[in-house]
């Protein structure tokens, strides 16, 4: 990063890609804002996870989020050259949720921090996804993408609940 500021953006537009303007509450930067949310939750898990191989994966997660946010910020008409691996992704993450034990009901969080955080990032996930789905109708969104975050966040659900033990 070259500048942390650079007053473009003091009139309530920002850049898309390419340089389009766009005003700050475009539905692109919301989606964009809320993954920007997300990934930082999955920063505070990632942080409080033990386990190496826990650690790592989320990582993966974190950082095909910020591609996403790269495909997401890309106007119409023009190629993102960012690879997406959201296939591979949700292959793993559906491999560890089969592994996991399944709560029989509703969940309440709150059993510990940890878990409580995952809780927090798996809402965030969903949210997200509602503003994928609003992106869709205007824009168009690849389907690996809305696949994607409806099973992060079912891994997530999964993971709390793994912590919450």
């Amino acid at each position: 990063m070259k500048e942390i500021y650079t007053k473009t953006g003091d009139k309530g537009t920002t850049s898309l890609k390419g340089g389009v303007r766009v005003p700050k509450d475009d539905i692109r930067i919301e989606t964009n804002g809320m993954i920007d949310l997300l990934n930082s939750h999955l920063g505070l898990v990632r942080a409080a996870v033990a386990e190496k191989d826990v650690k790592e994966f989320i990582l993966s997660l974190q950082k095909e989020l910020m591609i996403i946010m790269s495909h997401v910020a890309t106007p119409q008409g023009i190629e993102n050259q960012k690879e997406l691996h959201c296939a591979s992704l949700v292959a793993k993450m559906e491999e560890k949720i089969d592994s996991m034990p399944h709560p029989d009901g509703f969940v309440i969080p709150g059993e510990n921090q940890l878990s409580s955080q995952i809780h927090i990032a798996r809402s965030t996930a969903r949210t997200v996804e509602r503003r994928l789905w609003t992106l869709n109708d205007k824009y168009g969104v690849k389907e690996e993408i809305l696949v994607f975050f409806n099973r992060l966040s079912d891994y997530l659900f999964t993971l709390a609940e793994k912590y919450s033990k």
